[in-house]
């Protein structure tokens, strides 16, 4: 079964979140673009479906999810669990961190996107 990534209709709401990054994407980002990160390319608010992934590699169909609080209410909580058997569906692996570990253990959270290139 064929998924479209980047849908047209989805193209406002990718940008709004991409204009209103949080500041723990924003640090991530700064880390993560241009190949910094083991030669890998990664893409902003990327939507796979008509789910959107914070960041996203093709390459190795790989999905990284940063998640505030809304993420630890039983609704952010469906959420995510729907849009990550979807993705697992499609054999796209999703890694999630709170945003506290991108400020508190950023070299933590590198080493894990790396390690995950080689699973």
């Amino acid at each position: 079964m064929q998924i479209t990534h980047n849908r047209k209709e989805l193209i406002y709401f990718r940008k709004k979140l991409r204009n209103k990054s949080t500041l723990a994407e924003v640090k991530l980002w700064k880390h993560i673009s241009n190949r910094k990160l083991d030669g890998r390319k990664f893409r902003r608010q990327h939507s796979v479906g008509f789910f959107i992934l914070d960041f996203y590699c093709p390459a190795e169909k790989l999905g990284i999810e940063l998640d505030g609080k809304h993420h630890y209410t039983r609704e952010g909580i469906r959420k995510d669990l729907r849009k990550e058997l979807f993705l697992k569906k499609h054999s796209i692996r999703v890694l999630r961190f709170e945003n506290k570990w991108v400020f508190h253990d950023l070299e933590y959270v590198l080493k894990a996107i790396a390690a995950a290139f080689h699973e």
